[in-house]
């Protein structure tokens, strides 16, 4: 299984034409149906590895794709989506700087 293959648990037969943002695997149980009591049981059985990540972050740019950028007529949402979520993280990294120039009220 090398880097740009089909998940082993595709089968063209089965699910026919290759959905990028689409998981092939055995379903579970979706998290907002868990009881507080399954969670432990839930997240044991999630798998945690680098590649499963990776996979879990590619579905969801290619769920964003196809619900936003590449509809027949999609509108300005990507794009302030874009905008937002980079507004967000420069300032997530430049708090340590900007967080020192707090205006404080003495009296």
């Amino acid at each position: 299984m090398g880097f740009g293959d089909y998940p082993a648990e595709y089968n063209p037969k089965v699910h026919g034409p290759f959905d990028p943002a689409r998981y092939y695997g055995k379903p579970d149980v979706p998290l907002a149906q868990v009881k507080l009591s399954e969670i432990g049981g839930w997240l044991g059985r999630r798998n945690k590895s680098p590649r499963a990540m990776a996979s879990c972050i590619s579905r969801a740019w290619w769920r964003w794709q196809h619900k936003y950028v590449q509809p027949k007529r999609a509108g300005i949402a990507p794009f302030f989506q874009l905008i937002s979520g980079c507004m967000i993280f420069f300032y997530v990294i430049n708090y340590p700087k900007i967080s020192h120039h707090k205006n404080y009220k003495y009296h």
